[in-house]
């Protein structure tokens, strides 16, 4: 398998659209599992992103965009069939909790029409509640119970990197696991896309319009990612998240015959470039386009 095929596999499954794979697994994972309602989701949310939904403005993030949360999803059901492979047992209604809450994860940077905030990046700290909301208001357009909100909160709580689980009480072990898929395939999609790095400076700007002032330039938010990936992410996936990134592997060996773990790879070859490029370009971001030359998505 030459490396633009890998690459197509790792982003989309065997179709250029996400979609398609989401659908797949969740009927591998489930026979009879309901896919109307995630085609919906899904497109709907491109009308979220891209302004056509009355109540909201197109996003203007463009580290936290579209393309980023179909990722998640992607990640997300991929952990689920890795699960289901091993024989571990879920219902079907986590399963559908676990695929809204990574669809609306992150809605909560999307600005209303009301707002005159120049980007939902200003809300980033508090983006996590907002998101909820929002779920909130689609399950009242699709006329969906509110029943699955209490627990889609839990999960969409555990993509927020400072907020500890164990703080959280859950009502079953179905929605801690849920938490934790959905929290690693946050942590697994960010960290593990081809186009990282490249993207890194845009994740700085939003954390500068959000007011948060842990680095002073894009630059240094690199030189900081090495120590972050080691001190906290690993910690997080390995001790908090119960090390389910490893199911990955079980994911790709038993739906593509590949025995790897693609983001655990993607994510080491990340984290091992920019120790190249942080040293090489020092405190000059011009610099980085001597390394940088991929165009990240939209």
């Amino acid at each position: 398998m030459d490396h633009s095929h890998l690459a197509q596999l790792f982003d989309a499954g065997a179709s250029s659209n996400p979609l398609e794979e989401i659908l797949t697994l969740c009927t591998a994972i489930a026979p009879d599992y309901p896919l109307f309602p995630v085609r919906q989701v899904h497109q709907e949310l491109a009308r979220y992103f891209a302004g056509k939904h009355p109540d909201y403005q197109s996003s203007e993030t463009k580290y936290h965009n579209l393309r980023h949360s179909y990722s998640v999803v992607l990640a997300t059901v991929r952990l689920f069939h890795g699960l289901s492979c091993e024989g571990k047992q879920f219902s079907e209604d986590t399963l559908t909790k676990a695929l809204y809450s990574a669809y609306f994860h992150d809605c909560g940077l999307l600005l209303k029409s009301s707002e005159t905030e120049s980007t939902g990046a200003v809300f980033t700290k508090e983006h996590e509640a907002r998101s909820i909301v929002v779920l909130e208001r689609y399950l009242e357009e699709q006329d969906i119970s509110f029943s699955i909100l209490p627990d889609c909160s839990l999960i969409i709580q555990c993509t927020n990197l400072s907020v500890d689980p164990d703080t959280l009480t859950f009502p079953s072990d179905d929605i801690r696991l849920a938490s934790a898929i959905v929290g690693s395939a946050d942590i697994l999609a960010q960290m593990a896309d081809r186009f990282y790095l490249e993207r890194l400076p845009l994740l700085f700007q939003e954390h500068k319009e959000g007011g948060i002032t842990s680095h002073d330039s894009a630059i240094e938010l690199m030189q900081h990612t090495s120590y972050f990936y080691h001190e906290v992410i690993v910690d997080r996936l390995e001790r908090v998240f119960d090390n389910l990134a490893q199911v990955m592997r079980i994911h790709f060996r038993e739906r593509w015959g590949l025995d790897r773990n693609l983001y655990l790879e993607n994510i080491n070859k990340n984290v091992d470039y920019i120790k190249i490029v942080v040293q090489s370009c020092e405190d000059e971001l011009e610099g980085l386009q001597r390394f940088l030359r991929r165009t990240p998505p939209a």
